[in-house]
């Protein structure tokens, strides 16, 4: 979905204020496979993800985990890096070709502070944020890997289509012969 879009679906701006936030933005399309960003980086920006598939990962004893996807419509950011000037331990990818809006959350603030519109949206945004780890911490204390899978398709119903096994397989906390049982229902 469209930067302008996801925007007016939430709030009203004035039509010059549209005009010079939308034109802030930088937007860049990005193949699969491209490192947006490496683990233990210190970004600045603030991404949507207009279009495509990406994920966070992250690097444990040598191995590539994925912590989270980041479907379309999506705005994120390194909240480490951003909000505690410490190097992020995600890194983020693209999962298939994709459009991306980027802009420096400092530039981005100057906005926010001058509109409570853009207040609001920055609310509902670190809101749906809060909710996303929210979900993945009591998912990973609370349920079954079966559970754990239901709920993925639940949230990217599409997500089988457009993401490796392994990626799936990693976010779920389980192997990929497990994934594999679970898929065929020998679980």
């Amino acid at each position: 979905m469209e930067l302008l879009q996801f925007v007016k679906q939430h709030i009203s701006l004035s039509p010059e204020l549209e005009t010079l936030a939308m034109a802030a933005f930088k937007t860049e399309e990005l193949a699969k496979g491209h490192q947006l960003l490496p683990p233990h980086n210190f970004s600045q920006k603030v991404f949507y993800l207009e279009k495509g598939i990406a994920r966070t990962f992250y690097i444990k004893d040598g191995k590539d985990i994925t912590h989270s996807f980041i479907p379309e419509a999506t705005f994120f950011v390194s909240i480490e890096s951003v909000f505690f000037n410490n190097p992020s331990p995600y890194g983020a990818e693209i999962l298939e070709n994709s459009v991306v809006r980027t802009i420096v959350y400092q530039d981005l603030e100057k906005y926010i502070d001058g509109s409570l519109a853009l207040q609001k949206l920055s609310r509902l945004v670190m809101i749906n944020a809060v909710k996303t780890f929210s979900d993945k911490l009591y998912s990973i204390q609370f349920q079954s890997a079966q559970e754990r899978y239901n709920s993925m398709l639940e949230k990217f119903p599409d997500i089988m289509l457009r993401v490796p096994l392994g990626h799936i397989a990693s976010y779920l906390g389980i192997t990929q012969e497990t994934l594999s049982r679970i898929r065929a229902g020998k679980v």
